[in-house]
């Protein structure tokens, strides 16, 4: 058989060549979105209940069975690119942050519009907090904007200006407690509020505009993606109002977040999995940074990924349009 571009390295600074194609491990490929990719998330309902949801460009989150890749059904309404799409906890509502301008809050049952809160600008990231009731938003306004869920739609979102005289864009916001809520910015900040008093509690640094943000709830390990890093923080509560962030590691990457892109750390906190300016998904050891697998499939640079909350499994969303669900080795 031909090897053609499979046997080729990852990139010219690799020293670990692609495995030969016998081994290469064939992903489940996930259709059905014809845009690029934003974002994904994994929600565990039970043991056997897990779930899937794409945010995608082409203004329809999907939602999969987790384990088979199985299309379970689409949220229909946007009427722009879709840059955040979450379940909450239980699984009841979903929520997603649109170009469009808007928040849309949807029964995850039936997919119907519970009902939509408006922004002045594009909308980059939704999370649900950890008991379901309070929803955070962010995006280009630079303003982190909190909605009590059991106010439907007539909840007053409370607002937490990022920084003052000067204008950001919140890239990821991410629940640590039901009252603290980290919000990722452009200028590299990582900021961590008290909701209630809406305080900044302590704020963390990288070098880049944070392009991806994912809290390790096992572990409150933080995994950040900017620029050319990988970077890990653990982060502390002290009490109910006070967080230390630890640094762990930076590790330098063979490829850029500059654009997309992101990373997700296994449940075991032993590996990591990231992807952005190319087309290889790259395994990667937590401590070291040394590169453990190389997985080609892509057609187009990575755009997202996350571990399943078993650890079992990965799924990659690209440029391309497409998902790609990978076992964990």
């Amino acid at each position: 058989g031909s090897h053609g571009p499979t046997a080729h390295n990852c990139s010219a600074m690799s020293s670990t060549p692609t495995p030969p194609t016998s081994s290469r491990q064939i992903p489940i490929v996930c259709p059905g979105h014809t845009r690029p990719l934003a974002e994904l998330q994994f929600t565990s309902i039970s043991a056997d209940e897990s779930y899937l949801l794409s945010a995608c460009h082409d203004k329809t989150p999907m939602l999969r069975n987790a384990k088979s890749g199985d299309w379970i059904g689409s949220f229909c309404g946007h009427k722009g690119a879709v840059w955040s799409a979450k379940l909450d906890p239980m699984g009841y509502l979903a929520a997603t942050a649109s170009g469009d301008f808007s928040v849309k809050v949807w029964d995850a049952i039936s997919g119907k519009i519970c009902w939509e809160y408006p922004h002045k600008h594009i909308v980059k990231t939704v999370d649900f907090s950890l008991d379901s009731r309070l929803l955070a938003s962010g995006g280009h306004e630079g303003l982190l904007r909190i909605y009590d869920l059991e106010m439907g739609e007539k909840a007053e979102p409370i607002t937490i200006p990022q920084k003052e005289n000067e204008k950001i864009t919140i890239t990821k916001c991410v629940w640590l407690t039901n009252n603290i809520v980290l919000a990722s910015a452009s200028d590299g900040r990582i900021r961590m509020w008290d909701i209630a008093s809406k305080k900044l509690l302590n704020s963390l640094s990288v070098d880049s505009e944070v392009r991806d943000m994912e809290l390790s709830k096992q572990n409150n390990i933080l995994t950040v993606a900017a620029g050319e890093h990988v970077t890990f923080f653990k982060l502390t509560l002290q009490g109910d109002s006070s967080v230390e962030g630890k640094l762990l590691h930076k590790h330098k990457m063979p490829i850029h977040f500059k654009n997309e892109g992101g990373a997700s750390l296994h449940p075991s906190g032993k590996k990591f999995v990231a992807g952005g300016s190319d087309l290889w998904v790259r395994v990667f050891d937590f401590e070291t940074g040394k590169e453990l697998e190389c997985n080609k499939g892509h057609h187009g640079p990575i755009r997202c990924l996350r571990y399943a909350s078993n650890g079992l499994t990965y799924a990659t969303g690209s440029e391309d349009g497409t998902i790609r669900l990978w076992k964990t080795l």
